[in-house]
């Protein structure tokens, strides 16, 4: 207590030192004095007022808990008193048993006499049901049904209440509304042919699936009161619960699934494109039934029906197994690209499930697989080994077909731009090109291994490609008049690998190669195959080479007389050659421009070559100078003249042609010489031209100079051996392939 006045007294002062600050405040001190003054009466009237409230509630309160006690005294002597009546009544009660049957009794009368009219008109009310079933009106026959139900429900009820045990009258009972079930039998059948045209129903006559779905409602409400009931009392009518909701959705399911099972019109007998249209008519059914589904059949369910997803959801079940019963069966390979297809992107696509008319409700991100991914797999694999078979056999047939052609008494037929060329190039590249574009209709994955094998086939009939080629020209060898247009053809063999590697599909195949190969594994498989150029060029090669054999085969004759006595005197050899040579060329036009200019140059390399394999093969020594002197200038000639053919042949090749006619000259130089004395300078200089001349070329030429002397023979070679010269990089070897008769050095020498 005198802590507390301690405290009031520092505060008192702190507030008078506050109010006391400046002289003219000591002014109004009296002021100050009235105004705490009226502040503590305030105060202590509210304390007074407080204290007052406190008293008079405790007051109050006392005197209610004495009332209670006094309530709660009365009330147990009133319980006693009645605990003690109660002990005393207990034999009037037991004879009161009679009274409570009597009641009992009565409240059954009751409910009888209640039910007599309902009872008495079960047979009335059984035929209008009838009647109304068969005139088409469902709610009020199921009204009239209702009512059948209840008055036997009500008095199976009363009787299982009374006498559970007495099984004689629920049997009587039931036997007299019998034709209640059977009415509710024939309600139902009604109700599930309409939900099973619900699809038509409700564009046509959409009331009467709302009454359908009314009817299902009510009894799903009854069905739901009685199973209540049976808690309480133990008692279910026959034929209950009804459950025709569940009955409902049945039955659509059943609906659905047998509306996919029939669309299918065709065979594979009777209609090559039976799963094409199956597959569509499937699309278009179930596109546009779920369309409807969502627009108008939920309008006529009520929302916790959800009927749009569960009819998704039957749609969707019924397509998986009926997906997977297609794909069970014995398909070809077009028809597993069609069922994959369908599975794989139509059925997510803007053209069924993903179609804006189904969205939001629609989500094919969350839509499962119609096929698992084993079975997808199966018949990949099965899709992969049939299409390997095919192509072998498409390929096959496509070169016993081209093969044939050869053989014809007719030219090929030429492109634009004049060049012979058969249907082989496009037939197998068509034949790839729509593999691969039926593949990327199912999965790029699909693709990328379809792109493998096609150049896995494309390499190996390339080879067999080849084979034909060389047996082709081995056949005409045998007997050259047949075939009859064989240049032609071989020119048209060339042209087909230039085909083949300029066709735009190969150009989309090396690109898919490029962008679709990224595994080690494939990459593997395609590189260990030869090169397709490589192959391509090796059969062009050895098609430019049966050509120009062909060509030399005319020339043999010519070529065998030069460098002869008769060759000397006047032999018009060369021309015959250059002529013949450039007859062929003009059929040889029709190759297209990179073998043609190979071709022209290895030709003009390989007449060359038989040229100086005639001066080698020693069938002339000049026995004067004059004679060196006139050979010597018509091999200048001849030079000259190959020299302006091979240039004009050339000519559009917008290229100098190459030096070979150079070395008939150089040839020519040393036969021309009059002084034996630089005999070996003018061989040097041959042989530093051309390094690949040999000893034995140089002893032929020599003795075909008919004037050196054994010793000088034996100098020149005998220098030339010490000297070896280092061969230019860029030269062609001429003298390697030439071979001169059995004679050796020493024998020329003599």
């Amino acid at each position: 207590m005198k802590e507390t006045d301690r405290e009031a007294v520092a505060t008192a002062v702190q507030r008078v030192a506050g109010m006391l600050q400046r002289p003219d405040q000591l002014d109004k001190v009296e002021q100050y004095r009235r105004r705490e003054a009226r502040k503590k009466a305030s105060v202590e009237a509210r304390l007074k007022a407080a204290i007052q409230s406190q008293l008079d509630g405790v007051r109050t309160g006392l005197s209610q808990l004495h009332n209670a006690l006094n309530d709660v005294k009365d009330i147990q002597q009133s319980l006693a008193d009645v605990s003690k009546d109660w002990r005393q009544s207990i034999n009037t009660i037991e004879s009161l048993k009679d009274v409570k049957d009597a009641v009992v009794q009565h409240s059954q009368l009751a409910a009888a006499v209640e039910n007599l009219k309902n009872i008495f008109s079960v047979p009335e009310i059984v035929r209008e049901t009838q009647d109304l079933i068969e005139q088409g009106a469902l709610l009020q026959a199921h009204r009239k049904l209702m009512d059948l139900e209840c008055s036997r429900d009500g008095l199976m009820c009363e009787q299982y209440r009374m006498d559970s045990g007495n099984t004689r009258d629920m049997t009587l009972i039931h036997g007299y509304f019998g034709s209640t079930q059977g009415l509710s039998d024939e309600l139902a059948k009604q109700l599930w042919m309409v939900l099973q045209r619900s699809l038509v129903t409700v564009r046509r006559d959409p009331t009467l699936l709302v009454s359908v779905v009314r009817i299902i409602e009510r009894e799903e409400k009854i069905d739901k009161r009685i199973l209540d009931r049976k808690k309480q009392t133990g008692f279910v009518p026959p034929g209950r619960p009804k459950n025709w909701k569940e009955k409902m959705f049945a039955i659509l399911d059943r609906t659905v699934t047998t509306r996919i099972e029939g669309t299918q019109a065709d065979t594979r007998e009777s209609d090559k494109m039976w799963l094409v249209r199956h597959l569509e008519i499937i699309r278009k059914y179930v596109l546009d039934d779920l369309i409807i589904a969502k627009n108008l059949m939920v309008q006529c369910f009520p929302p916790h029906y959800e009927i749009f997803k569960n009819l998704l959801s039957m749609y969707h079940q019924a397509l998986s197994t009926r997906m997977q019963d297609l794909a069970s069966e014995d398909l070809e390979a077009n028809e597993i690209v069609s069922l994959l297809t369908w599975v794989l992107n139509t059925y997510t696509s803007m053209e069924m499930m993903g179609n804006m008319e189904l969205a939001p409700e629609v989500d094919v991100n969350a839509l499962e697989p119609l096929l698992s991914s084993s079975v997808v797999s199966e018949l990949l694999d099965t899709y992969m080994s049939t299409l390997t078979s095919n192509i072998i056999a498409w390929l096959r047939k496509a070169l016993e077909t081209d093969k044939k052609d050869w053989s014809k008494e007719t030219e090929p037929e030429a492109d634009q731009d004049g060049y012979y060329q058969t249907t082989l190039p496009a037939i197998v590249f068509q034949m790839f090109e729509q593999n691969l574009q039926v593949a990327s209709q199912i999965s790029e994955d699909l693709k990328t291994k379809v792109l493998v094998l096609c150049l896995q086939q494309m390499n190996s009939f390339l080879s067999r490609y080849r084979d034909e080629a060389q047996l082709y020209k081995e056949e005409h060898l045998r007997n050259r008049q047949h075939p009859h247009c064989y240049v032609q053809y071989m020119i048209a063999i060339i042209n087909n690998c230039q085909t083949f590697k300029m066709f735009p599909c190969r150009e989309s195949i090396v690109s898919l190669k490029k962008k679709y190969l990224k595994n080690e594994a494939e990459e593997g498989v395609c590189l260990s195959q030869p090169s397709m150029d490589g192959i391509l060029d090796a059969i062009a090669k050895e098609g430019c080479s049966s050509l120009l054999e062909e060509v030399f085969l005319d020339l043999e004759q010519h070529l065998n007389e030069l460098m002869t006595k008769k060759w000397l005197v006047g032999s018009n050899a060369v021309d015959t050659i250059c002529v013949t040579v450039e007859d062929y060329f003009n059929d040889f036009a029709k190759i297209k421009r990179p073998y043609k200019k190979r071709m022209t140059a290895e030709a003009h390399r390989r007449v060359v070559v038989e040229y100086l394999r005639a001066i080698m093969q020693k069938r002339i020594s000049f026995r004067s100078p004059e004679e060196r002197k006139e050979g010597a200038e018509k091999m200048v000639r001849e030079a000259e003249q190959l020299c302006f053919l091979f240039r004009k042949l050339a000519s559009g090749f917008g290229e100098e042609v190459d030096g070979y006619c150079d070395t008939i000259v150089a040839v020519a130089e040393v036969i021309k010489l009059t002084d034996p004395s630089l005999l070996y300078l003018e061989v040097s200089t041959l042989v530093s031209k051309y390094p690949d001349i040999r000893d034995d070329h140089i002893g032929a030429l020599l003795a075909m100079r008919g004037d050196a002397s054994r010793d000088m023979k034996q100098t020149i070679i005998e220098s030339l051996e010490q000297g070896p010269t280092q061969a230019n990089p860029n030269y062609v070897p001429l003298f390697r392939e030439i071979v001169v008769p059995s004679l050796n050095v020493a024998k020329l020498l003599k």
